[in-house]
């Protein structure tokens, strides 16, 4: 029995991965600016701040996981090789499940990357 029904893996699972980076992104670095102008007003470290940003970017990346788990199902779990440029339904979804496994890939080092100054900045400089 399948927990996540095929019809699930549509296009828009191919957008899941970026959206999921564009939006980490978005969270940490808008958070870290907002907290770091105001540093004095806040009721928590930033120490805190960071272990937030660490539950953020877990989130981001389990979702990612899930997005690319959708993707090599609906790529027949690496059953098919590329190239899918035949002009059929099941190339067509083949194409979407690798295209959609790439980009989830690409998305979760994003994530990483964009979470590397958690593990180096203790302050914020003035």
């Amino acid at each position: 029995m399948r927990v996540i029904p095929k019809e699930v893996e549509t296009l828009w699972t191919l957008f899941t991965g970026p959206v999921v980076w564009a939006l980490h992104f978005l969270i940490c670095y808008v958070t870290a600016a907002v907290y770091c102008a105001k540093a004095w007003e806040a009721s928590f470290s930033f120490g805190t701040l960071r272990l937030i940003l660490a539950v953020v970017t877990s989130l981001a990346l389990l979702a990612i996981l899930a997005a690319a788990w959708l993707a090599w199902r609906q790529w027949g779990f690496g059953s098919g090789d590329p190239p899918h440029d035949e002009p059929t339904r099941q190339d067509r979804l083949l194409f979407q499940g690798f295209a959609t496994l790439l980009l989830s890939g690409l998305s979760f080092v994003a994530v990483i990357f964009v979470s590397i100054p958690l593990l180096f900045i203790e302050v914020c400089a003035r």
